[in-house]
């Protein structure tokens, strides 16, 4: 995947390090060219000066084909311009916005911007959002043998009750995130447009249950 980061503070050239490590290419941006000191000696990304929310620049970033946007600078108005520039200007599906007053935070979440504050930040929040579903479990057991993991449905699942998914993916859904809420499971529950499930399955076999609910769901016999 590539992945733009607008922001070269600290946890963006954290987040830059930690996605590069993870084998995933990366762009930085910042308007200050002295905040890619920051950045290790062999960091192999792109480091574009300019602001986020600059098309040219952006698009000297690499946001055209990038998976996710990323807007950690130090200004709550440039990191949701940004974010919004990318979704709605490049597409870019998965964006994140850093956000400091958590008042403005709830109001851009209603817009359909992912926001995390700063109060509650930290990298692995942000790698989950952005990096395929799964990638970054919510919690683990002792043994390393059975996790708790964020995973989108393909839209196509919209409407199913969520014990017919459970039975289809041969998993168990331990809730649903829904608008922000959290939503237990009963017999009648659909998934709706929007919802993510966290599922509780065994570590070995995630990428079996990532790729049944990433496709549209079979026809029964």
């Amino acid at each position: 995947m590539h992945i733009v980061i607008m922001g070269c503070g600290r946890v963006g050239s954290t987040l830059a390090h930690i996605l590069e490590d993870s084998g995933h290419s990366v762009a930085i941006i910042d308007r200050d060219p002295q905040a890619f000191r920051r950045l290790r000696s062999g960091f192999r990304g792109r480091r574009v000066t300019g602001v986020g929310f600059d098309r040219d620049v952006l698009i000297e970033a690499g946001v055209e084909s990038a998976a996710a946007f990323v807007a950690v600078s130090s200004g709550d108005n440039s990191n949701i311009i940004s974010a919004r520039v990318a979704r709605e200007t490049f597409g870019v599906d998965n964006v994140v916005a850093r956000i400091y007053d958590p008042r403005r935070a709830e109001v851009y979440q209603r817009l359909g911007i992912p926001t995390v504050a700063t109060v509650r930040w930290t990298a692995d929040q942000i790698m989950r959002r952005i990096l395929p579903e799964g990638a970054e479990p919510l919690w683990r057991d002792p043994t390393g043998t059975v996790i708790l993991a964020e995973v989108p449905a393909n839209p196509a699942w919209i409407g199913i009750r969520v014990v017919d998914l459970e039975r289809r993916a041969r998993t168990r859904t331990a809730f649903i995130n829904r608008m922000g809420e959290a939503l237990t499971i009963a017999d009648d529950t659909v998934v709706q447009e929007g919802d993510v499930l966290h599922v509780i399955a065994a570590e070995n076999d995630m990428d079996r249950i990532n790729k049944v609910l990433a496709a549209a769901p079979e026809e029964d016999e």
